[in-house]
């Protein structure tokens, strides 16, 4: 009986020891709540004017309606009792003994803490534009207020766009939804700068090094060209930019890539080289093409007399075309039947000349021509002999 008397009272003692415990523990959690924290919660209850949320403590929080102006017109249908919430501390203890909580600023807190995120690791993000000024574009982001400078706004050139035209073109991208990154921010400042520009960028990187894993020489591409320069120009193939040099434009000479190609055309291309170290793309449009060469060699034969353009002059002869991208060459030794020193003695470039097809070398595309056999053939010269040119250097030189 002794025995089971004192079990009671042990029982007694650790149920009051155990009391004293949960209310010690509630009050050391309602003495460690700040204003200003931020802290989970979960929803109790809904009401017209005001939420009940458990934070943990001994007492639940209570957020007003006008704390709760971010929940937009839905208001308090928004939410449902279970539901998890990011609250802010505004007061650890009103005369009723709750805790008066903000949704409000917790939203604000909630964006500056994801903005440090992506700013710490160099992420990307999406985020509305709800507005717009003069010098940029402007954005909400979890309750916090960010800008997008107008130099770092896709599609738009400050210094080239007229001041209309770039205001015109910012007030279009009100209600978008662009992918973002962080390059600056000082929440003392309440200072978030934003770039569409970097983010896109890292997009282009992350598809070139994509493309640059998939693509394969030899391989046909459809792209669309992004600029045009002397020396060629540049087609992006979905990611990445790949160059089309002026020597691959055309099966014709071409001098002017602007008259091949423009801004905006989508072109298939050939891949010709591709370097997975200097991460470039070597494209080709004229082998993309059917190559016209044997097609109109088809055409001729050899011992065929044929009208050509002379399109260059070099020491050991002269190149001619005869049709499209067909040139030959005829040899310094096939210019006439006596010592020609230099071409420049019988014709200049752009004449007119009677020529024979001595030779098709249909592998190496290839033509050899000659002026002296046509003439012999002809019986009667069809270009400048070099008495018609010495008179033309004397009358020169008596004007």
């Amino acid at each position: 009986m002794a025995l089971s008397l004192k079990g009671k009272e042990a029982d007694k003692g650790q149920g009051i020891q155990g009391m004293q415990g949960l209310m010690e523990s509630g009050v050391q959690a309602m003495r460690s709540i700040q204003r200003g924290d931020v802290i989970e919660g979960v929803v109790m209850r809904v009401e017209r004017d005001e939420v009940l949320v458990d934070i943990g403590t001994k007492s639940e929080g209570m957020v007003s309606s006008r704390e709760m102006q971010s929940l937009g017109a839905e208001g308090t249908s928004c939410l449902k009792v279970g539901d998890q919430v990011l609250v802010y501390v505004l007061r650890p203890e009103n005369e009723e003994g709750q805790v008066v909580l903000s949704l409000d600023r917790a939203t604000g807190e909630k964006g500056w803490r994801l903005l440090q995120r992506y700013f710490d690791t160099g992420g990307t993000f999406q985020a509305e534009v709800t507005g717009f000024n003069r010098g940029g574009l402007l954005v909400d982001i979890e309750g916090v207020h960010g800008f997008i400078p107008s130099s770092q706004v896709v599609a738009l050139r400050p210094e080239t766009d007229g001041e209309e035209q770039a205001e015109a073109r910012l007030a279009q991208r009100v209600g978008t939804q662009p992918q973002l990154k962080v390059i600056e921010i000082n929440r003392n400042r309440n200072r978030v700068i934003l770039s569409e520009r970097a983010a896109f960028q890292d997009w282009r990187n992350q598809q070139k090094e994509r493309l640059l894993t998939e693509i394969r020489e030899g391989e046909i591409r459809k792209g669309k060209v992004t600029s045009i320069c002397s020396f060629g120009a540049f087609v992006d193939l979905g990611g990445a930019d790949g160059l089309i040099h002026v020597s691959e434009l055309s099966w014709e000479h071409v001098t002017d890539p602007g008259k091949v190609l423009k801004v905006g055309d989508e072109v298939d291309v050939y891949v010709m080289k591709v370097d997975p170290e200097s991460k470039k793309i070597g494209l080709s449009l004229r082998r993309a093409q059917p190559e016209p060469w044997d097609r109109i060699v088809d055409n001729y034969q050899v011992g065929q007399l044929v009208q050509a353009t002379v399109t260059k002059l070099v020491a050991f002869g002269a190149f001619a075309r005869i049709e499209g991208p067909v040139e030959g060459l005829i040899h310094i030794s096939e210019l006439a039947d006596r010592h020609v020193a230099h071409p420049t003695e019988i014709f200049k470039e752009g004449d007119f000349v009677t020529v024979k097809i001595v030779r098709i070398d249909r592998e190496r595309h290839r033509l050899a021509l000659s002026l002296k056999q046509a003439q012999e053939e002809a019986g009667a010269p069809t270009h400048r002999d070099s008495e018609e040119i010495g008179a033309e250097h004397t009358n020169e030189g008596l004007d």
